[in-house]
């Protein structure tokens, strides 16, 4: 095997990493992961992920955690309400019995036609938790943020910001969008969208915003209008999620002074940028425990190239960062580290420097087509006709 006596090292604890480690241990392969986080409970996840047959689920079903999965999925969280910017409903997805999803997903991914599919969501917490768990104990080296590396003999020696070091033979880089380790392969830099997101994160929803609580029946809620869009949802623990999307040129962040720490400063905001819209959204802004984090949305090119390396790559974000309007990022992580892990460990290829380039190459033409998918569905959920797009495209599967 070419993993046989080699130390693996990933950088980076996000959910294609830990798919990895888990299905290269199920190897016996020595893997460790180097998470820059202080232990598993420190940083907030984000929104719920629906977990795609093709990708995410099919990297679930391999790592042989089905059952821990389907034991944590929110039956309701996938179910959409769609509503106008002044707040009148206009398809409610709790009420009607959609048909039978198509068992091949190739022909739905090329359009928005894929949003209104149905698909079983987790919040990200709690399948971080199931690959923790999945993992023998002492492979996640927690406070290991990524410094730099450096060769060492036929390997790396890598060098974290607590002072540290350790020793890999392999290293796949897992870290994110903002891959530290993208550099040692790439000099390509991403491509700005043309859309900003403002994340906001309310807590103990049930209480801090009742009304919108209530209204999303335990499921999301899309808004469009005026070429912006507005979308929430609830997850397991009581928090509630939205995601307020505009055309902002990109200087905007830098040049505009808003501090998203002062939410009577963003609500001032809100309210000029998002004048046409209702007062109904203004308890979203308005609710106590509320925390704001911008996030300018980035791509990179769809004819991108990797200098392929004896014994260095990346995987998720780190090599295909994109906006989330296919729903693709963490899915698209996850079959990374399935077919990366495969390649890795099946014994069909005389050097690791081969199976790395082979899935290199296929890593990133669906890449490539994912990232031309997410910026169509981009274009069209910040058009004037958003709403009715999508209500007639949810209403084709009832």
């Amino acid at each position: 095997m070419l993993l046989q006596n080699k130390q693996v090292a990933v950088i980076g604890g996000g959910m294609g990493g830990l798919t990895l480690a888990r299905l290269l241990q199920m190897q016996n392969s020595n893997v460790k992961v180097y998470e820059r986080d202080l232990n598993k409970e420190v940083r907030v996840q984000g929104s719920p992920l629906d977990l795609h047959e093709d990708s995410g689920l099919k990297a679930i079903i391999q790592a042989d955690l089905l059952d821990e999965f389907y034991a944590n999925v929110r039956p309701n969280a996938s179910k959409a309400r769609i509503v106008s910017k002044d707040f009148q409903l206009k398809f409610d997805e709790h009420s009607v019995q959609k048909k039978e999803v198509q068992k091949n997903l190739d022909t739905e991914i090329n359009s928005l036609d894929a949003i209104s599919k149905p698909r079983p969501e987790i919040d990200r917490f709690e399948l971080r938790n199931i690959l923790l768990n999945s993992l023998l104990s002492e492979t996640i080296v927690w406070n290991s943020q990524f410094d730099f590396m450096e060769k060492e003999n036929e390997g790396w020696k890598l060098h974290f910001k607590n002072g540290s070091t350790a020793y890999a033979d392999l290293v796949i880089g897992a870290d994110g969008a903002n891959s530290k380790i993208r550099p040692y392969i790439s000099t390509e830099k991403p491509i700005y969208s043309g859309i900003t997101l403002i994340e906001g994160t309310i807590y103990n929803a049930k209480e801090n915003a009742p009304k919108l609580f209530e209204f999303s029946r335990g499921g999301k809620v899309l808004a469009f209008g005026h070429e912006q869009t507005l979308m929430y949802g609830t997850k397991g623990d009581g928090s509630l999620m939205f995601l307020l999307s505009s055309k902002i040129p990109e200087s905007w962040l830098w040049k505009g002074n808003l501090d998203f720490k002062n939410n009577e400063a963003v609500f001032e905001w809100f309210k000029k940028v998002y004048k046409d819209w209702s007062a109904e959204w203004h308890e979203l802004l308005q609710a106590e425990e509320l925390y704001f984090i911008p996030r300018p949305q980035y791509y990179f090119p769809l004819n991108q190239t990797l200098e392929t390396q004896t014994n260095l790559t990346i995987i998720g974000d780190a090599a295909h960062r994109m906006p989330p309007f296919a729903g693709k990022g963490a899915n698209l992580a996850m079959l990374d580290a399935l077919e990366l892990a495969d390649f890795l460990t099946n014994n069909q290829f005389n050097s690791i420097e081969t199976a790395i380039s082979i899935f290199e190459k296929r890593m990133l033409e669906r890449a490539s087509k994912a990232t031309k998918d997410t910026l169509e569905n981009s274009e069209q959920l910040h058009n004037e006709q958003a709403l009715e797009r999508l209500v007639s495209i949810f209403k084709k599967n009832i």
